[in-house]
């Protein structure tokens, strides 16, 4: 029997979890009963009791649910990898547990691969209902940045939840790097893809945990992690402000000497010592923000630790 992979990140979600694992079997009964269902929860160590519900899970459905169980919170980025590694199925779903993913999508993403010859089929939001109206307008601009500024293709409102082939799967897991965005690693591996629109669906339970600023940072990794533009940016900015310089420079010669010298302006100098100090802070923030992550590369930790795992 062909085995449907699921995995599924989780972090603080003993509510969601149950009511995640009834409606997907409800669905799985009635939809893709010829199918074997695995279930890789991953606990990306949470506080609350979501390892003790995957343990219920895993005890009343052995033979379809198993949970890999980190040591500490390590990111939803880690709890995708570690699920993928822990697969066996030749085809590999990965979801969110809040049902914002919704699962009855799931015979139609199926039916892209095997019907229609896609290698992966994924999902993409055709609103933001629900969201705050800031974080929706920082999301779209993001896209528009990333898309101009990346050879990776990363598709407005495309969510981590999608079907793919083992093969998928397999180049996925060769990107080993520490600093992981998965949208664009997604992008970045190729292969034919389909999106299947649909909208906004709000969290079944619980509250979500991605606040404005971990998007923020969130953001910054992926423009980091497939973009060179904000180096090639800042060479030319400094550049500019060194030709803009010298040409004040010569401007200043050439009017004292028609002119001779006049009343000095100090707050004009101030504000152009501060303006230029600005910027190269600026800029050295972005070089810095690449060197950090070059030295997160290099020190070669594990993407996660393992704790517990049936």
């Amino acid at each position: 029997m062909t085995t449907i992979s699921l995995v599924v990140p989780c972090y603080n979600e003993q509510e969601a979890l149950p009511i995640f694992y009834d409606t997907v079997q409800k669905i799985v009964t009635e939809k893709l009963a010829d199918y074997h269902i695995e279930y890789i929860f991953v606990n990306d160590g949470s506080s609350d009791n979501t390892l003790t519900e995957m343990r219920q899970l895993q005890t009343k459905d052995p033979d379809h649910v198993h949970y890999v169980s980190f040591s500490r919170n390590f990111g939803k980025e880690a709890a995708l990898y570690a699920g993928l590694q822990n697969t066996t199925g030749e085809y590999i779903a990965v979801m969110d547990v809040d049902l914002q993913d919704p699962p009855d999508l799931l015979p139609q993403m199926l039916a892209g691969i095997l019907d229609e010859g896609y290698d992966v089929v994924g999902t993409r939001r055709v609103t933001r209902a629900g969201e705050p109206p800031i974080r929706s307008f920082f999301a779209r601009m993001f896209y528009r940045l990333i898309n101009k500024i990346s050879k990776t293709e990363v598709v407005d409102g495309a969510r981590d939840y999608r079907l793919m082939t083992k093969q998928v799967k397999d180049a996925i897991l060769s990107v080993t790097e520490y600093n992981r965005f998965s949208k664009g690693i997604f992008g970045w591996v190729g292969f034919k893809t389909k999106y299947i629109p649909y909208e906004n669906v709000e969290r079944v339970a619980g509250e979500t945990h991605w606040s404005f600023w971990s998007l923020f940072k969130y953001s910054l990794d992926g423009i980091v992690a497939f973009s060179e533009v904000p180096l090639a940016i800042a060479s030319f900015v400094g550049m500019l402000s060194f030709i803009g310089a010298i040409i004040a420079l010569l401007f200043i010669i050439i009017r004292a000497a028609l002119h001779g010298d006049p009343t000095p302006g100090w707050p004009s100098m101030v504000s152009i010592i501060l303006a230029m100090g600005g910027l190269q802070l600026f800029f050295l923030g972005i070089v810095g923000k690449y060197i950090g992550n070059i030295y997160l590369e290099v020190k070669n930790r594990p993407i996660y630790i393992v704790k517990e795992k049936k």
